[in-house]
């Protein structure tokens, strides 16, 4: 690698080195292969090649966003975590990764975007307090319209749905439409049900293949090590209102070390014992006046909406005649003239 290439991903928190899967997954396998990349982490993807995270902004100036064709590309340059697999052991690596893209990663998305709860007290408020305002008040739910759209290519299953508005039952529904509303509903669960299945079942798989190693492959980490800490390491980390993956992830044991071990050795920096939602991770991207940033974000609010009010006629400027003008000038104090004028 001639010149230190550039590699764009969410910034952190939660104990993390960032919030977002797909770039943990880079992330970790460049600490695997020792790859130099300059990272920058991220909270508004407009500074990001093509607005998207993750991104790697190679040598000659390209860009590439998919966790496996960065990996691809890396192994290109002569930083291949997978070096030493046998063939044998090769093909049970992309073996795996294909379970984990099929079974885990669906879920973990589901469990972070879609499920109710966890999205309006963790996901959403998250995005909508790290990324700027006014962007930070319609990514949140932009990101989960393409996660939707995602799972349900990924799961073939057109019933994968939020369930916000189904959980409001109102009285005033007629009978055809609330048996439509409860029959959507159970093909949500019975949706939901098969996503965690996989998803447990799919653990289950990893935790037999890990056994007592370090890694999947014994003493070195490869590609698959990359791609399972991606996706299990914010289940693990985060405290979410609804846990189902996080409950079965902590009852084996090996995965949880095998997440912890990770961070310990190859972002010690993040490591610390940090599970809740509100710990922050600063980084050279951080900006540390975030509470001057609020106010200003709210002030610029309250002044669209008066602008607003004032140009639909919500609001009006009454002026009085001259006279009664000087009478309240005498008896006003200088922010009134103020006003006024």
């Amino acid at each position: 690698m001639a010149a230190h290439e550039e590699l764009f991903v969410w910034e952190g928190d939660w104990g993390l080195p960032s919030v977002n899967s797909d770039c943990l997954v880079v992330l970790a396998y460049a600490q695997f292969s020792g790859a130099p990349l300059k990272v920058h982490k991220l909270s508004n993807p407009w500074r990001c090649p093509g607005g998207t995270i993750p991104a790697l902004r190679t040598a000659h100036k390209e860009a590439l966003w998919r966790p496996s064709d960065i990996i691809v590309h890396l192994q290109k340059q002569k930083y291949n975590a997978d070096f030493d697999l046998s063939p044998k052991e090769a093909a049970d690596s992309l073996a795996f990764v294909a379970l984990v893209q099929e079974k885990l990663s669906p879920a973990v998305l589901y469990a972070l975007w879609v499920e109710p709860k966890n999205f309006a007290e963790v996901t959403r408020r998250w995005y909508a307090e790290h990324v700027s305002f006014p962007l930070g008040l319609v990514l949140p739910g932009r990101m989960r319209r393409q996660v939707l759209d995602k799972l349900r290519l990924l799961r073939g299953d057109a019933s994968l749905d939020p369930g916000d508005e189904l959980e409001k039952e109102s009285p005033g529904w007629p009978v055809s439409m609330y048996r439509s509303a409860t029959s959507s509903q159970e093909a949500q669960r019975g949706s939901e049900k098969k996503l965690y299945d996989d998803a447990t079942n799919c653990m289950d798989l990893l935790a037999q293949r890990l056994g007592m190693q370090k890694f999947f492959f014994g003493d070195s980490p490869s590609s698959l090590d990359a791609v399972v800490f991606g996706w299990l390491a914010p289940i693990l980390k985060c405290e979410l209102p609804s846990g189902k993956l996080q409950q079965h992830l902590k009852s084996l044991d090996n995965l949880h070390a095998f997440c912890a071990n990770i961070l310990l050795v190859y972002f010690p920096q993040n490591s610390g014992p940090r599970l809740g939602c509100s710990a922050k991770s600063y980084d050279v991207e951080h900006v540390p006046n975030r509470r001057v940033k609020q106010f200003l974000s709210a002030l610029a609010a309250v002044g669209a909406m008066l602008s607003y009010a004032l140009l639909t006629g919500m609001v009006s400027v009454q002026r009085g005649h001259k006279g009664a003008l000087e009478g309240r000038r005498h008896s006003a104090g200088p922010e009134d003239d103020e006003d006024e004028d």
